[in-house]
């Protein structure tokens, strides 16, 4: 009987919209909630609300792209730096890889043959020194605008269950009640499937993500209704 291991791969997606998800319920909550104790009309709060999501967005998915871009430098840099220890500095770099299996109880007896194999594979030998030593993955060559596109969306989505509200409702004051009822759902909604992606207990998930975010969007609501 064939065996088929089911492992999660999707953590930077999941951390992606775990970014841009959070920040999107709890940052225009706390805008229109902060409006909402200076403005009588519901219309006035969705306008600066979407206004707020919009650039919100784009500065979120401009951060998750840069960041990306960063990691994917830093990978390219440190590679190549790999491979010139290897050119220059071989009998230096075989003892690294001695460190890295005496770890896992080898002795560098046990593993002459790898290095020896190593020796004929100098840019297998880089990538294995990048992982294993430097503990660097090779990143996605397109993760840097999917990164964008994904944070950008996941933000979009969470600053909508916010300002529902506020668009079926003429007053901003019932209004209010009904969105941070909205934003709390959301974010046990929220932690729930991101435990499903990603491994973890359900129910804690949505607790913590629930109380967390409960948290920032309070936080958050009571430095909004100080300024507005």
């Amino acid at each position: 009987m064939q065996h088929h291991e089911r492992h999660f791969k999707g953590g930077a997606t999941v951390r992606d919209v775990v970014l841009g998800m959070s920040d999107g319920l709890t940052v225009p909550f706390a805008l229109a909630a902060g409006l909402s104790g200076a403005l009588a009309q519901s219309h006035l709060v969705v306008t600066a609300g979407l206004a707020e999501v919009a650039a919100g967005s784009i500065a979120m998915g401009l951060g998750g792209y840069l960041a990306a871009r960063g990691d994917a430098e830093h990978y390219a840099s440190e590679l190549e730096r790999e491979r010139r220890e290897i050119s220059d500095l071989p009998d230096h770099e075989e003892d690294e890889v001695a460190e890295v299996f005496a770890a896992y109880g080898l002795s560098r007896e046990q593993i002459m043959p790898v290095i020896e194999a190593f020796r004929t594979r100098p840019d297998q030998w880089a990538e294995f020194m990048m992982r294993f030593e430097l503990g660097l993955d090779k990143p996605d060559g397109s993760r840097a605008w999917k990164s964008a596109v994904i944070i950008a969306g996941a933000y979009v989505v969470g600053g909508l269950f916010p300002l529902a509200p506020y668009m079926f409702m003429a007053d901003a004051h019932r209004a209010l009640v009904v969105s941070a009822g909205a934003t709390l759902a959301a974010l046990v909604v929220f932690g729930w499937v991101k435990a499903s992606f990603s491994g973890g207990s359900p129910p804690r998930s949505a607790l913590q993500t629930a109380l967390i975010g409960g948290l920032a969007a309070c936080a958050a609501f009571l430095l909004a209704r100080a300024f507005a």
